[in-house]
């Protein structure tokens, strides 16, 4: 392999772009590290220690590299609020935003970890801005939910949201509270067996009751405002199946705008799309040794710099060099990351002249 094809020169690139788009507010040599371990992430698809170092970009030999890497996790404070946005500043449009929460999880051992986390959707995938690690199973409480919204509203503003939407477990009532009093318009899914109140005669029903002879493919949408967990709600719910093919009632609660329920609610699975870039089709993030939260952390912010610029040079081949094959069943054979993803790694494996295109230029173009 020449020595334009090597990956420590391919970091030369990538350090003035991301120091730019971070205008000084971190250390010089820190920004080269980071940039280091983007480039190995998108040469070795892999979050593990030893792979990264062996792809780090550096002339040290590797056992060197695995030492840098672990003091970088272990000692650096690293401001996830300034990761963001960088992240933000990186995405391929401007706001207003749909917004998706959802939280996944992995295990290391007897370990669990959980990451909570805020995205926005964009063509078909949901790209991470913030997010919160659990040191703990099960789901996220109320005040860590509230938390991870204002921290995006103090960085980038209420006017940049245009709605939120998340899954069953995002319903409890102080949560709706907090969405009304905020006026943030969301999109959620409530469980079947939950009831609501019809305000003027206080007459109680089950949520379910109310969409009674739905077939599949068909939506309904209540007139007037009914009361779900103590809050002012509008209701709408559709038909569809599980992923066993069976048929699945998904009924929905909203702020406002109960006609565009559905099809904002739908957006919520790109979502599912992020978490599966992260883990088995992308970065192997499950794959981590690591069990101290804070250097989790430090990984995975580095790995949604990774994420989003894969996303983007996706995006870009997409529209501007080679469109996506579609299936027969109308969907892409491989998602915007996937192939963005493999448009970086060709290229810093193999050279520019294996690219049709400048996969840095694009990024600093965001």
């Amino acid at each position: 392999m020449g020595t334009n094809s090597n990956p420590r020169h391919k970091v030369n690139d990538l350090f003035p772009i991301l120091n730019e788009k971070l205008q000084g507010k971190m250390n010089l040599a820190r920004i080269k590290l980071i940039s280091r371990l983007v480039v190995a992430m998108c040469v070795v698809r892999h979050v593990g220690l030893h792979k990264l170092a062996m792809a780090f970009g550096s002339k040290a030999d590797s056992l060197s590299s695995m030492r840098t890497i672990q003091r970088f996790l272990a000692g650096f404070k690293l401001d996830l609020s300034l990761i963001a946005r960088l992240v933000f500043g990186m995405l391929p449009e401007r706001g207003p935003y749909v917004l998706s929460m959802d939280r996944t999880n992995w295990q290391f051992g007897s370990f669990d970890i959980n990451a909570l986390v805020l995205a926005v959707t964009y063509k078909g995938v949901a790209i991470p801005v913030l997010f919160k690690l659990l040191p703990k199973r099960g789901n996220s409480n109320t005040d860590e939910r509230i938390a991870i919204v204002d921290r995006f509203i103090t960085l980038f503003g209420h006017e940049c949201i245009d709605c939120l939407v998340a899954d069953r477990e995002f319903v409890g009532e102080r949560w709706l509270e907090y969405l009304n009093n905020c006026r943030i318009r969301y999109y959620l899914r409530v469980r079947n067996n939950f009831w609501a109140v019809v305000p003027r005669t206080g007459e109680r029903i089950r949520v379910s009751w109310l969409f009674t002879g739905l077939h599949h493919g068909q939506s309904r949408h209540m007139e007037g405002i009914y009361i779900v967990n103590g809050q002012h709600v509008y209701l709408s719910a559709a038909m569809g199946r599980n992923s066993d093919g069976k048929p699945e009632l998904m009924i929905l609660v909203s702020f406002n705008k109960p006609d565009q329920t559905v099809a904002k609610y739908k957006l919520r699975w790109q979502i599912e799309t992020c978490f599966k870039a992260m883990k088995t089709s992308g970065f192997n993030i499950e794959d981590t040794h690591l069990q101290e939260i804070k250097r989790i952390e430090r990984l995975f912010a580095v790995m949604t710099i990774a994420f989003v610029w894969a996303y983007i040079v996706g995006v870009f081949k997409d529209a501007q060099v080679k469109a996506i094959r579609t299936l027969k069943n109308g969907r892409r054979a491989f998602s915007y990351f996937k192939y963005g993803l493999d448009e970086i790694t060709c290229y810093l494996l193999k050279g520019k002249k294996y690219s049709n295109f400048d996969i840095f230029k694009i990024l600093s173009c965001t």
